[in-house]
């Protein structure tokens, strides 16, 4: 799982650094947009994990 995460954020900086480099304004929104979708895909995922071990460490108690 952190793989995944690890993988969709450095997904999301490959595209914030595309924006930057396009030249349409389009693109630019395009690539701002899949940056954004990137880190939230990381986060929903990183947020799943952490519940997950939440609810380990309780039924373990």
């Amino acid at each position: 799982m952190v793989k995944e995460v690890k993988f969709l954020r450095k997904q999301a900086d490959k595209a914030e650094r595309m924006a930057q480099s396009a030249n349409e304004p389009e693109i630019t929104r395009n690539y701002l947009s899949m940056a954004r979708g990137f880190r939230t895909q990381a986060e929903i995922l990183k947020a799943k994990k952490q519940l997950k071990k939440k609810k380990r460490s309780i039924s373990d108690q």
